[in-house]
């Protein structure tokens, strides 16, 4: 039997298949909230058989948005279109889950398709000021007081993601915004106590999910996404990684979402097919955390492999369901196994 068709269950969710549609941003909300576009993206790849959609990066605060064109979670003005796209997509047979983010220093650009330019209209903030790089902005350094204030923004968003109607939340903690910068050598140059060892790099991260679990119901699951390398001399490395990992399982974390990269610009990344799944399969063969991979995973017998060598518990597509919305139709027809509504089956 194919495991990538099999169920998962996290905490009291369970997941049709292993099938994840990765969190990708659409640059397409206005003043945070939800429009069409999100209301036709999302559902039609449950429609298209993934068991699990990740909405993409949504800012706990206006100053933590990577483009003005994201989505967002820092008011309850965004909760009405954010309940209307998780009754969607469970009405299209998924789970909807949901990302929150903060893009720290890499905050305040244009959309991809119109540049991706720093727009200067107001000054990001990060672990220390250093700008991601040259003519971008100088960031603020936070403060004890702006670290509670960030603190308590990702246990709003929480809140907020359960109010809206999302069952699985993530924290994105990779690419080298907010709380990665936190955690990597390269962008944390603080001296107090969240700065220089591993262990204080760790501490506001661990913070924020320590905070966000109190808010976020022991029933449901909880995912943090990681670069689990910077590919750069110096910087976090996937040693690091599985010691976070293992700190952020006792704290009540039920699956690491590993990617990799974007901490500092100009880095040489060795792509190529499944180029982080090793990543997953050392943090979930060292810590016993279960794991998600991701990264040019396009191949059903591909997706099928990593299940099957235990190297991951989750495979989470990208571009691969941007480009083709109903892959887990092929995989299915691949793997013997059914992925298709009851509406469509007259197709197959």
């Amino acid at each position: 039997m194919s495991i990538l068709f099999s169920p998962l269950k996290l905490r009291s969710v369970t997941l049709k298949n292993r099938i994840t549609m990765s969190p990708m941003c659409q640059y397409s909300a206005q003043d945070g909230q939800v429009t069409d576009w999100h209301r036709l993206h999302y559902p039609t790849r449950a429609v298209g058989g993934v068991g699990l959609i990740m909405v993409e990066a949504t800012a706990v605060e206006p100053r933590g948005v990577i483009s003005p064109d994201d989505l967002g979670i820092w008011s309850d003005e965004h909760l009405a279109g954010l309940q209307e796209l998780t009754q969607r997509i469970k009405a299209a047979g998924a789970v909807p889950g949901i990302q929150t983010a903060h893009a720290g220093r890499k905050s305040g650009t244009s959309s991809p398709w119109t540049g991706g330019k720093p727009l200067h209209r107001w000054t990001p903030v990060a672990p220390s000021p250093l700008a991601f790089q040259e003519g971008w902005a100088v960031p603020e350094e936070l403060n004890i007081q702006g670290l509670d204030e960030v603190r308590a923004a990702f246990q709003k968003a929480a809140a907020r993601s359960l109010q809206a109607g999302f069952e699985v939340l993530e924290i994105h903690m990779a690419h080298g915004y907010l709380l990665h910068s936190f955690l990597s050598p390269l962008t944390n140059r603080r001296t107090d106590s969240y700065g220089g060892s591993r262990e204080n790099r760790m501490r506001f991260p661990l913070e924020v999910v320590q905070a966000v679990r109190e808010v976020w119901p022991a029933e449901l699951p909880l995912l943090v996404r990681v670069s689990a390398s910077d590919w750069v001399g110096g910087g976090w490395e996937i040693s690091d990684t599985v010691a976070f990992a293992g700190e952020l399982h006792q704290r009540g974390v039920d699956l690491l979402d590993c990617s990799s990269g974007g901490a500092v610009p100009g880095v040489k990344i060795p792509l190529g097919p499944g180029y982080q799944v090793l990543f997953a399969a050392q943090v979930k063969l060292s810590t016993g955390l279960s794991t998600g991979a991701v990264g040019l995973i396009t191949e059903p017998l591909q997706a099928e492999a990593i299940l099957q060598a235990n190297q991951a518990d989750l495979i989470l597509l990208g571009r691969a369901l941007l480009s083709e919305p109903y892959w887990p139709y092929r995989a299915g027809k691949a793997l013997a196994a059914k992925a298709w509504p009851v509406q469509y089956e007259r197709a197959f």
